[in-house]
């Protein structure tokens, strides 16, 4: 017993123990992925390619109001195009739209399965991993466009390119830590889906993805270097559109972030769901 007291400060770290049950359950998981997946797009008759139109109706949207309106810049290259910024506010979009989808969608996991809740041997803690999953899917399509928009119609493909797993990995971990601490939060209070979808749209203006992070005031830019979103899409833009060099800093700060993240989000999930059963 005075093992388990003397461990308990250093529990958070059983976070990682989350990947166990991930992988035991594979298979299940999967399949709710596609199930996600599918009713996302129910009911519609073009289905699954409105994950690649949506995108594109956005970034239409988006760089016509902001590169064309307000004649907004990267100011990265010399010669930039409105192509090049359109390529620009693809990626940041993007990376913005995977964790504000999530964002937006984890505080109502649990309370939307209460069937699941009352089955002891169900594995809960892959009912957010599955909304990350999906939401994941249509990343992965958007990274998929922005990578061939930049090899047809930008600078070219280049080795750069090659960064983009590496910068992607942490923004995955950060995800799914923030998709099990909101899952297991809305359980207990329902406010929490309204707050998100505030922070989602603040999120959105303060990560730099309609402008370069360069041209955030020094106050603001005292607070919002914490952001890992910023550092996230700004690597993105430098080493797959820019071709400029890997900010070693802001990788290991994003790593950092997600990492903490992730376990902190699983041992808040796992300490909750023994009380899921009671609320719902």
């Amino acid at each position: 017993m005075e093992r388990n007291r003397t461990a308990e400060p250093w529990a958070w770290m059983a976070g990682f123990d989350g990947i166990t049950p991930l992988w035991r359950h594979r298979a299940l998981l999967g399949q709710f992925i596609q199930r996600n997946v599918e009713l996302r797009h129910k009911g519609s008759h073009l289905g699954l390619i409105w994950s690649f139109l949506n995108p594109l109706l956005m970034l239409g949207l988006y760089v016509f109001v902001f590169g064309f309106v307000f004649g907004g810049k990267f100011g990265a290259l010399a010669n930039e195009t409105r192509v090049d910024y359109a390529l620009g506010i693809f990626v940041g979009l993007s990376v913005f739209h995977f964790l504000g989808e999530v964002l937006g969608v984890s505080p109502t996991v649990i309370v939307s399965n209460p069937n699941f809740v009352k089955k002891v041997v169900f594995p809960l803690e892959i009912l957010p991993v599955a909304t990350v999953g999906a939401s994941f899917t249509h990343f992965l399509i958007s990274i998929l466009l922005t990578v061939t928009g930049i090899a047809l119609f930008g600078p070219g493909p280049n080795s750069g390119m090659l960064w983009l797993p590496v910068i992607f990995l942490p923004i995955l971990l950060l995800s799914l830590g923030l998709a099990w601490f909101c899952a297991a939060l809305g359980t207990f209070f329902r406010d929490i889906n309204q707050l998100t979808s505030f922070l989602s749209m603040a999120l959105m203006f303060s990560s730099a993805v309609f402008y370069p992070a360069n041209n955030i005031p020094a106050p603001a830019w005292a607070i919002l270097r914490f952001n890992p979103l910023i550092h996230a899409i700004e690597l993105s833009r430098a080493t797959a559109l820019w071709g400029t060099p890997i900010n070693w800093h802001h990788l290991v700060y994003l790593y950092a972030v997600g990492i903490v993240c992730f376990a902190f989000g699983y041992w808040t999930f796992r300490k909750l769901r023994p009380a899921f059963a009671d609320v719902l």
